[in-house]
């Protein structure tokens, strides 16, 4: 699949309010790449683990061929997936490359380059997301091999500027289709709901 231009509303976010795009604890589409392979699962174990620089951690389970190419090339992509993309987020965390691997085509996964980025390592980037979050490997090979948890140092964020600016999530005043998706198994998501302000 050839990437598509980057998105109309596709803005730069500071590294040190990289953490926020993930704080609110969403599911997320996995991407990596490697010697011109692309793959891209979900997952919804991931957070942010630290400030500055800004890390985060994912599950990347051992059978997986988005593992395979994060660990030959040493990067990988967080995405937050939106409401219209519940579908082929549960498609991208049930279908694996290893058995289907035209997964991405028969799904229809559209993609875009990362402005800025060496495309050689660089994953591709899952249009219709909130929020991209590139990541370099902080090689931790005990943490990998005994609980598959990868740490990523967060090197280039990205967010729809619609509904993240000025370093906070704001769902209340932008369009429900831009509201993140939150897994709580079975095929069942909730979709981010109205903010509480203390």
């Amino acid at each position: 699949m050839l990437p598509t231009a980057s998105p109309p509303h596709f803005t730069p976010v500071p590294l040190d309010k990289a953490y926020r795009l993930l704080n609110h604890g969403p599911v997320v589409l996995v991407s990596a790449t490697h010697a011109g392979q692309h793959n891209v699962m979900a997952a919804s174990w991931a957070c942010a683990l630290d400030f500055a620089p800004p890390k985060v951690t994912v599950v990347l389970d051992k059978a997986t061929r988005t593992r395979e190419l994060v660990e030959a090339s040493g990067f990988f992509a967080l995405q937050l997936p939106t409401v219209p993309l519940a579908a082929l987020t549960v498609a991208l965390g049930t279908d694996t490359a290893k058995t289907t691997p035209d997964k991405l085509r028969r799904h229809g996964v559209a993609f875009f380059e990362a402005p800025g980025q060496p495309a050689q390592t660089t994953p591709p980037l899952v249009q219709g997301c909130a929020a991209w979050l590139l990541c370099r490997v902080v090689p931790e090979p005990h943490n990998q091999q005994a609980y598959d948890l990868f740490i990523g140092e967060v090197v280039a964020a990205w967010a729809d500027d619609r509904v993240f600016r000025n370093g906070h999530w704001e769902f209340d005043t932008a369009p429900d289709d831009l509201r993140t998706l939150h897994y709580v198994a079975g095929g069942q998501f909730y979709a981010t709901g109205a903010s509480i302000r203390v």
